[in-house]
């Protein structure tokens, strides 16, 4: 017996699961030549569909062909080198930006032998002692022309440098603005579709798990060690925050939130081991449809595990908050660098340098096409006041949307000095379905109970598609920060 998904054309025996390469693909992209390593750090598209790759051994290549590829041979050529681990790249105005540790340089290839020949320090007020672990990552523009880079701390623990562990705004004329301190370890940084910026935080101290977080000006992300640099802020961003409790047993992000104003939660905690290690690039879906049915949403690198993750988001009583879905799995290194063009092409750039990954490569550059098909996916996970609703990609069958389809487990982390945190303060929630929508696309799941600040990790086995399909993942990892009021 064969089930037929709606929309795709693809048939499935009964027995058969859908797999991810039903509805994406990778291509993988061969050496320029047998000795180049391609450790990717950043990707950007050129206007003349181009692609720049730049890689933590300093160079930054250029591939044309890269969206034809294999069809047509691409052709790899080396823009600049020289450079000190550049982590972002943007383009604007006739100029390649690229931020490296110490600053943020512009160039361009002014003969047209297709080198950058002319090289520009932007902006450099901040510090670098020469620590492994100082990386500098770098956003595109914003809509204004300002770049935004995250810094890390020195060996992710200390502050020894100015402005080390802070998120930094560069203006068009090359003034550093300081944004929000509280950072920790990112792995990159990047735009949701309504132009809010987030990056990425790795676990560790005050760092529970791994997490995307949103940034705004005057905003404290969570980790204190930076905040010595307020007094070179000269006022832009406020005093100077707290501290939060440096005792032995620590605290709770929701009992911090309200000792410490500034402090953001983290928008989507990334359970660490479960859905991986180390997130990086971000990356929102403007392609408006062209890469599947998830347009508007946030894709999010992730190094250790070598995925992307899929991220729906939402504000809540003006805080952000939302779900995190398994996306892709089966690269060939480690996720860092994420370019999802309008066109619908998704470029990711990596390395297994440092911590590893499950890819067995040392490095990768990769493109990700969508087939055409639609899976089936949990598209959309809101809260409620009393519990969540659910959308899908496809209508469901109401005769598995029942209460035994759906589990679900709650926790937190403890927000500490110490490195990380176990899942703590575990809740076993009763889950019932309320409700389907007219369209069969969507239900309503009571939880009871539902636990502010906890990440509610959501498990859906029985259900099928109208077409007798089940989802292609079956769970979701939502970050409760807020729950919405109940309409009067």
């Amino acid at each position: 017996m064969a089930a037929i998904a709606a929309g795709t054309g693809s048939v499935f025996a009964a027995d058969e699961a859908p797999k991810e390469s039903d509805y994406y693909t990778i291509t993988t992209f061969d050496a320029p030549a047998e000795d180049a390593v391609i450790e990717g750090g950043a990707v950007e598209l050129l206007p003349d569909d181009r692609i720049a790759v730049s890689t933590r051994r300093g160079q930054i290549w250029t591939v044309e062909n890269a969206f034809e590829y294999p069809a047509k041979p691409a052709k790899w050529s080396v823009f600049a080198e020289y450079l000190h681990e550049p982590l972002g790249l943007a383009w604007r105005d006739g100029w390649l930006y690229a931020v490296q540790r110490p600053e943020v340089t512009r160039m361009k290839d002014s003969d047209g032998d297709g080198r950058a020949d002319v090289f520009e320090t932007v902006a450099d007020d901040w510090g670098i002692s020469g620590n492994y672990h100082e990386y500098a990552f770098g956003s595109k523009f914003d809509p204004q022309g300002n770049l935004y880079t995250v810094l890390c701390l020195t060996g992710s623990f200390t502050s020894e440098a100015l402005f080390r562990g802070w998120v930094l705004k560069i203006t068009p004329d090359g003034k550093t603005v300081p944004m929000a301190s509280g950072v920790r370890s990112p792995g990159g940084i990047g735009f949701n579709a309504e132009g809010d910026l987030f990056y990425t935080d790795n676990q560790g101290a005050w760092n529970g798990s791994s997490s995307l977080k949103w940034v705004k000006p005057g905003a404290f992300e969570g980790n204190p060690n930076g905040n010595i640099w307020y007094p070179y802020t000269e006022g832009a961003i406020g005093e100077r925050p707290v501290n939060p409790p440096l005792t032995e047993e620590g605290s709770r992000t929701v009992t911090e939130r309200d000792n410490i104003p500034e402090y953001l939660p983290p928008a989507v905690i990334l359970p660490h081991g479960k859905v991986g290690n180390s997130p990086t690039g971000i990356v929102a879906d403007l392609s408006g449809g062209k890469f599947g049915p998830f347009a508007g949403q946030v894709f999010v690198g992730e190094q250790t595990h070598s995925k992307v993750h899929r991220v729906f988001l939402e504000q809540v009583n003006g805080v952000y908050q939302g779900a995190m879905f398994p996306f892709m799995e089966g690269f060939d290194s480690g996720n860092i660098g994420l370019l999802l063009t309008k066109s619908g092409a998704m470029f990711t750039s990596g390395s297994n340098r440092g911590w590893g990954a499950r890819g067995t490569r040392n490095w990768n550059f990769e493109r990700v096409n969508w087939t055409g098909k639609i899976p089936f996916e949990i598209h959309e996970m809101r809260a409620r006041p009393d519990g969540f609703e659910l959308t899908f990609t496809e209508p469901i069958d109401p005769e598995t949307a029942v209460d035994a389809s759906f589990e679900m487990e709650a926790y937190t982390y403890i927000y500490q000095k110490a490195y990380g945190s176990p899942e703590v303060d575990q809740v076993t929630p009763k889950v019932s379905v309320t409700g389907i929508g007219d369209d069969g696309k969507s239900l309503v799941l009571k939880v009871e109970p539902l636990t502010r600040g906890h990440v509610h990790e959501l498990h859906v086995k029985g259900l099928r598609s109208k077409d007798g399909l089940p989802l292609l993942h079956d769970v979701a990892y939502y970050t409760l920060n807020e729950i919405p009021a109940a309409k009067q």
